[in-house]
């Protein structure tokens, strides 16, 4: 089990410590019982001492319900124990996720997070359970075993003695081998579980265009893979059964054999053979659960190897002692900023920017597809990083914020608009979850979000289901800018985020923008004209380069690209009408 995991023990470490001590006691137990069986049958029967028989009778029923007692309680800490610390895990791991930028993020896939959530976690918890009884008991059992057969017989503790390196032997060799492919299989359920969250998440786009049987070849195609390597991994651990089975059997027989002869000689009594034949069996079983719970700890490394990864990821961005809380203001400066998804060493999505926006503006930006306007907006609120140069917020470096106080005066809207489970007063209150109801309804008006939500039978009380598929893309926007600007942002970004509304609508909310928050930095990335054309600035991205700056008027006269778009969408739009 790896070191670094136990450390999220922590408030288990008792019942961790308290299971291995009734396995302990447990074993003491069993281990005295054949002694007393032997001394029954050689004693008691064998001399016909009814008064004997009972009195050992009845003491070995009161170690055999004592042996039971220290059996159950320490399954029942073990179990505790091995709960609480797949719950400490699962909290270690997501709160370290929560600490991830979107540069950390992209070093895992969703499917893959939630996998090392529930499955490795999953595994690691029952390995974890298993160890601390059965490491405990197995090596306890065969050591005691094996000393209570030496006392009554030599060769056969010697038997023993030379069967117990063998198996455990066969066990190393068949973990080594099958290791890499339990790997390999938990890697593919990455993959099968995007597979699924995909059809699920995409469920209406998959029947609109009838590709279920698409999906279902392409599920079916990595659950055989899946398949496969599991079975691969299976064969191999499949061998320790059989192997476990031949080796108990050759042992039981050599020992009736060599037991046998000394019963004939005179030099062993049938009480004391049969006591042997018990703590065979006793440490035989012993490392029979030991393949068993070598099987689990195969299963449970490649998952806690996945965890692991996920636990020492290094947080890309990391609040410094001395991080400013108070962002003054709502200008935006960048100054010679680079930046590439791959870092220093990688293709540039942004070249040499430099701009400056002042506090209350209306900004626009527009450009094509890939021209890096998503990617210059997520710089300000530092959800990734520049590569070389600097972006500054309220006069300040972003990096020298604290992350969560900059990202509450910086409120965003991505180009993906998420909602929550949950009534429509929970989901706009994520912006400000001390948010009274007139608050949640005065951002509402703003986003032009009230009059659709009253028209709702629950009103603001109605459920978003699960990704808010029971609201339209335009009024899942409004809610989302709702949220928004729930939060009082000095600097409020919408990344193409009225793209599902209509013109009037878009004209209503920018309005609102205008009058209702005049002190906020606005920056609106859109694709239609209208949506920026009455913005104080308006900035035309290319291929991740600024091609332009000014209001509509002054690029309409200095900017080709500006001025294409501008005629394509507005001349084409007034023929169209003709």
């Amino acid at each position: 089990m790896n070191r670094k995991l136990l450390k999220s023990v922590r408030e288990y470490k008792k019942q961790a410590f308290l299971a291995p001590v009734l396995v302990t006691l447990e074993v003491l137990l069993e281990v005295l019982i054949p002694l007393l069986m032997a001394n029954i049958i050689d004693i008691g029967i064998m001399e016909g001492n009814m008064n004997y028989i009972i009195k050992m009778g009845i003491v070995l029923v009161i170690m055999a319900m004592l042996s039971l007692a220290f059996g159950a309680k320490a399954g029942q800490v073990a179990a505790v124990a091995a709960a609480g610390y797949a719950k400490n895990l699962r909290h270690d791991i997501f709160y370290k996720i929560q600490e991830f930028s979107f540069g950390n993020i992209d070093h895992f896939s969703t499917s893959s997070l939630v996998t090392r959530l529930t499955t490795d976690i999953t595994n690691v918890q029952m390995a974890f359970m298993f160890s601390i009884r059965m490491l405990a008991r197995a090596p306890i059992m065969v050591v005691l075993s094996w000393i209570m057969t030496a006392t009554i017989s030599l060769k056969i503790a010697f038997l023993m003695l030379v069967t117990i390196p063998i198996l455990g032997g066969v066990l190393i060799f068949i973990a080594k081998k099958a290791h890499p492919h339990f790997i390999a299989v938990f890697d593919e359920y990455d993959v099968l579980n995007n597979t699924v969250q995909e059809n699920v998440n995409a469920a209406r786009v998959v029947k609109a265009y009838v590709r279920e049987e698409h999906e279902n070849g392409k599920f079916h195609k990595i659950s055989q893979k899946v398949f496969e390597l599991f079975t691969k991994a299976e064969m191999l651990v499949s061998w320790n059964a059989p192997v476990m089975n031949f080796v108990m059997y050759t042992v039981v027989l050599l020992i009736v054999l060599l037991g046998g002869e000394d019963i004939v000689l005179g030099t062993m009594m049938t009480g004391e053979l049969t006591s042997i034949m018990v703590y065979a069996m006793q440490i035989l079983m012993s490392l029979m659960m030991v393949s068993f719970v070598f099987v689990m700890i195969m299963i449970a490394e490649a998952s806690s190897d996945r965890i692991k990864e996920v636990l020492e990821e290094v947080p890309e961005m990391v609040d410094k002692e001395d991080a400013l809380t108070d962002v003054a203001n709502g200008d935006i400066d960048f100054e010679h900023v680079d930046f590439s998804y791959a870092g220093e060493d990688g293709n540039l999505s942004l070249k040499d920017v430099n701009l400056h926006i002042k506090s209350g503006q209306i900004v626009g930006i527009i450009g094509g597809t890939g021209s890096a306007k998503s990617t210059l907006v997520q710089l300000i609120p530092r959800l990734y990083d520049v590569t070389r140069g600097c972006v500054k917020v309220g006069g300040q470096d972003v990096r020298r914020y604290n992350l969560e106080k900059l990202r509450d005066q910086v409120s965003m809207v991505l180009q993906k608009n998420v909602l929550f489970t949950g009534s429509i007063y929970e989901n706009i209150r994520w912006g400000d979850e001390n948010a009274t109801n007139e608050e949640v309804r005065r951002v509402c008006r703003l986003a032009q979000a009230d009059g659709f939500i009253s028209e709702f039978p629950a009103g603001y009380n109605t459920m978003i289901v699960e990704g808010g598929n029971n609201v339209s893309g335009g009024q899942k926007q409004r809610l989302c800018i709702a949220r928004a600007l729930l939060k009082k942002p000095k600097i409020l970004i919408l990344d193409d985020s009225t793209s599902a509304v209509d013109t009037r609508t878009d004209a209503l909310i920018r309005k609102a923008f205008r009058e209702e928050i005049p002190d906020t930095t606005k920056i609106i990335i859109a694709q239609r004209i209208s949506s920026v054309e009455d913005a104080d600035m308006i900035i035309v991205m290319d291929n991740g380069q600024i091609n332009g700056i000014g209001t509509s008027e002054e690029l309409l006269k200095t900017n080709a690209i500006y001025r294409e778009v501008y005629e394509s969408q507005v001349k084409g739009g007034a023929e169209n009408e003709q």
